[in-house]
């Protein structure tokens, strides 16, 4: 099989539609045990039906369907990632058993997770390019923390994104390694149970020690 393209930005060899089942088996076992899906490809991006956005399976909502399941009666998923996780809203758009809540830059790719994007169980909180550490936690602090305490998820799962780093290539951000130390932090803090699939980073001199960083803020 010779590579293909699913859509503008998402190529697929002999062996991604293994890699994806892979991904998204390992996100279903991090779910089970409170632990770091160490993933490729991502999954954010695809809605239920189609690959977009170098994501073939969403990993995380799959994630979150297996943990329901097998008896987790509400799940939260709080996505950090540079860019807005549309194929998880999507997703769980009409579904209240679902919280997902979204730090992201905007306006930017994939267009969607605006201001005015909202819902009782979705909430986007989008930031301007050049925000780091003090306006990630900010935001966190004041919309993310109280919206998810609320809705008082039996399983908080994360897609972490490390593509709002201020060395990554893609976007605009300015996070840094302590700041996604604090971000992981806080994302253990929103209920009894967490467990995190990679997504986004595309540095990779940055990209373990940003990963090591958020293991040490999960535990």
């Amino acid at each position: 099989m010779r590579p293909t393209w699913l859509d503008g930005d998402t190529p697929a060899s002999e062996t991604s539609y293994e890699a994806a089942l892979l991904a998204a088996g390992t996100a279903i076992e991090a779910a089970e045990r409170g632990a770091f899906a160490f993933v490729r490809p991502p999954g954010h991006h695809a809605p239920a039906d189609r690959a977009m956005g170098f994501c073939l399976f969403n990993n995380v909502a799959v994630a979150a369907r297996a943990a329901e399941a097998a008896g987790a009666e509400r799940v939260a998923i709080v996505d950090f990632d540079v860019h807005h996780g549309n194929g998880t809203q999507d997703i769980f758009w009409d579904d209240d058993s679902v919280f997902f809540a979204s730090l992201h830059q905007w306006p930017f790719y994939p267009g969607t997770g605006g201001p005015h994007e909202q819902r009782e169980t979705t909430l986007n909180v989008p930031l301007s390019a050049g925000s780091g550490d003090a306006e990630y936690l900010h935001a966190f602090d004041v919309a993310i923390t109280p919206a998810v305490e609320a809705f008082a998820p039996d399983l908080v799962l994360v897609s972490a994104g490390f593509d709002a780093h201020e060395d990554d290539p893609l976007a605009g951000m300015n996070i840094t390694e302590d700041g996604f130390r604090e971000l992981a932090q806080r994302c253990a803090a929103l209920g009894p149970r967490c467990a995190a699939v990679l997504e986004g980073g595309y540095n990779l001199a940055t990209l373990p020690s940003l990963v090591a960083a958020a293991l040490d803020g999960f535990t």
